[in-house]
């Protein structure tokens, strides 16, 4: 959250097809913060996407002659998906780019996160830091007027979110409050 994933993937793309390259971007059909099928930048770059859900088959997708495929909200993949993008990397000869988040605004891992970290053929973070120059790792969800939000359903898309360091995330009371 606001490392900036999504310019650094709307970035190599725009730098891969003024290559001649051919590309392909999609997104979680989740955001739509910014229209349905946007991947956007908060920095205001923007692109058009394709949607993907908890039931769309990677192994199915018409690629073409498209050589590399981006992948905002990443996290949001399911178990089969990573598997399956394993296998579009392997056996199709395409390169994936996959672009998320580790963990929710309680600390839990997403599972989309948790097997692209298994793998993954190699995972590069981009940093973050927050307002005391610590590295944030950590996302909290807040309510309009800045205050965190403890309670909440997983997934709540929006500009709703800081990102801390753990030490100023509270992992113990996190936890607590998700009956861990």
């Amino acid at each position: 959250m606001n490392a900036g994933k999504s310019a650094q993937l709307l970035q190599k793309n725009h730098n891969l097809s003024t290559k001649g390259f051919s590309t392909k971007i999609y997104t979680s059909h989740f955001d739509d913060r910014y229209g349905l099928g946007k991947v956007t930048s908060r920095i205001g770059i923007q692109a058009d996407a394709l949607l993907f859900n908890d039931t769309t088959n990677f192994l199915e997708q018409e690629y073409g002659d498209c050589q590399f495929i981006f992948i905002d909200e990443a996290q949001f993949l399911t178990k089969r998906q990573i598997l399956d993008i394993t296998t579009v990397v392997d056996k199709m000869n395409k390169t994936v780019f996959c672009y998320g988040i580790r963990t929710d605004f309680r600390g839990e891992p997403f599972p989309g996160a948790t097997y692209l970290m298994a793998w993954s053929d190699e995972i590069k973070e981009i940093d973050s830091y927050d307002g005391r120059a610590k590295k944030a790792m950590m996302n909290i969800r807040v309510d309009s007027t800045g205050q965190r939000l403890w309670h909440g359903t997983k997934v709540q898309i929006g500009l709703n979110y800081d990102t801390v360091h753990r030490s100023e995330f509270d992992l113990p009371k996190a936890l607590k409050n998700g009956k861990v």
